[in-house]
């Protein structure tokens, strides 16, 4: 059993800790639960009305009073703009009160700061720490593995969320940022080499991109190391990469969690591979993403939060900008909480032939059935005649190479058949670093090439990002 972090909140600590208890156990009755998320929301609602600077103004015209789980509509929406907008402002506790500092990225915006207390640590880390026991005890039994992490960059939640996570199971853990100007992607496959690392956690793009560097110094991916366990997140990983991933490693692949610097770990994965909210944290809705119109907590639309942790940040009809589709749990693993499956961002919806698809759609369009590729990227053109085309850069390695014809067919066969619209396949050698920056940027400026509009803004910054993150330099 771990222990919160020391310098909690005893109260809370004890309090939360029950609760999450009887979650996972299946003893905490909907009565129960809903008691708990009622009483949350409006401690929530008066901390945020009274202390945040921004929220004092931006619930002003709410009786607050009246608002129940139930009635989330009649507050207004905070959005990613909001928050860029109103920085320090947005906090609803005193800075000194965080154990914790951390930033977003920054590289599509201004980066907007994310202190985190010991409430939130304690709440959101409990359900990462229940997922990755019972996924270790599904590969592994009773002993805890070596664990590799592999996170962005210094002000960013992941090392020390994941760190955390690893100890509290009693893993031995090693950061070695492959994009560090410390370790490097020579250090880093070094040290899985020598530490005889079984997990390696980072995103479905470095897994990639290491791969593919393991290949160029000279190590043999199945015979060279002795991982088991991918724990991929940051970024969309839809089944279709996860199966690739799997073929390249020979190692399970898990969507180990959704979530944000901004709003934390909303779902965290099962056994059986399905994501399932952290129910106890957050109440959720599923809403249009044109409309704003909510559909409930349930169906296919812009997920959108409100935070149950009145910590330093809490967050109120928080906008995530991610498209996902969330359905009541049919799930075999004993887990709790409703499944949530990410499609990608609403940002990266892309109209095709007249119609709109979800960066998921596409990617599991592009990758179903292929495996041993390091990389792909889609380039878009239209027609004299006003039709959309499309050419698929593929990048394999391994036996998939000389396979790649074949492969190269089939993509097309099938990318044409699911999207509507020309397609062809084309066998590239090295699509460069760009394809890498999907966790920084954005899935759409990684992957795809629209020659049918300038380049945008976040492309650009993928760009100049690629320049600095050769896995040679």
């Amino acid at each position: 059993m771990w222990l919160p972090s020391q310098g909690a909140p005893a109260d809370f600590a004890g309090q939360y800790m029950a609760l999450h208890r009887a979650f996972y156990d299946r003893s905490l009755t909907p009565q129960q639960l809903e008691s708990w998320r009622r009483t949350q929301l409006a401690a929530v609602l008066e901390q945020t009305s009274a202390h945040s600077p921004f929220y004092r103004r931006h619930l002003a015209a709410v009786d607050i009073s009246a608002i129940t789980p139930d009635t989330l509509e009649q507050l207004p929406f905070t959005t990613k703009q909001h928050l860029r907008e109103e920085l320090f402002d947005v906090l609803s506790r005193p800075l000194h009160e965080s154990v914790f500092f951390y930033e977003t990225t920054g590289t599509t915006g201004r980066a907007t700061p994310c202190p985190r207390d010991a409430r939130e640590i304690i709440a959101s880390n409990a359900h990462v720490t229940e997922s990755w026991g019972r996924i270790f005890a599904e590969h592994f039994g009773d002993r805890a593995p070596r664990v590799g992490l592999m996170g962005p960059t210094e002000v960013h939640s992941f090392g020390d969320t994941v760190g955390d996570v690893a100890r509290n199971l009693g893993a031995m853990n090693a950061k070695i940022w492959p994009y560090s100007p410390v370790i490097g992607f020579p250090k880093a496959l070094q040290l899985m080499k020598d530490l005889e690392l079984e997990v390696l956690v980072c995103t479905p793009g470095v897994a990639l991109t290491l791969a593919k560097a393991a290949v160029y110094y000279g190590y043999d991916l199945r015979a060279d190391f002795g991982v088991k366990v991918l724990l991929v997140t940051g970024e969309m990983c839809t089944p279709a990469l996860a199966a690739n991933l799997e073929s390249l490693w020979g190692a399970d692949v898990y969507n180990m969690l959704y979530g944000s610097q901004e709003a934390f770990v909303i779902a965290v994965a099962c056994p059986a591979k399905q994501m399932h909210l952290s129910q106890t944290n957050y109440l959720i809705e599923v809403i249009d993403p044109e409309s704003g119109v909510s559909h409930g907590p349930h169906g296919a639309g812009e997920l959108t939060v409100t935070m149950l942790i009145d910590g330093v940040k809490p967050l109120v009809r928080y906008r995530t900008g991610d498209s996902v589709e969330i359905k009541p749990s049919d799930c075999g693993c004993g887990m709790p909480g409703d499944l949530v499956r990410i499609v990608g961002r609403t940002l990266d919806r892309i109209e095709l032939g007249g119609r709109l698809f979800t960066a998921g759609a596409i990617e599991s369009a592009v990758l179903a059935g292929v495996t041993g590729s390091v990389g792909y990227q889609i380039v878009i053109d239209r027609t004299a005649g006003g039709d959309d085309v499309l050419t698929v850069r593929l990048e394999l390695i391994g036996d998939r190479a000389v396979r790649g014809p074949e492969i190269a067919a089939d993509c097309a066969r099938r990318v044409s058949e699911i999207l509507g619209v020309a397609a062809d396949v084309e066998l590239s050698e090295d699509l460069g670093a760009i394809v890498g920056t999907g966790a920084f940027v954005s899935w759409k400026a990684a992957r795809i090439v629209d020659r049918r509009a300038e380049p945008d803004s976040e492309t650009l910054v993928a760009q100049r990002l690629a320049e600095r993150r050769g896995y040679t330099n």
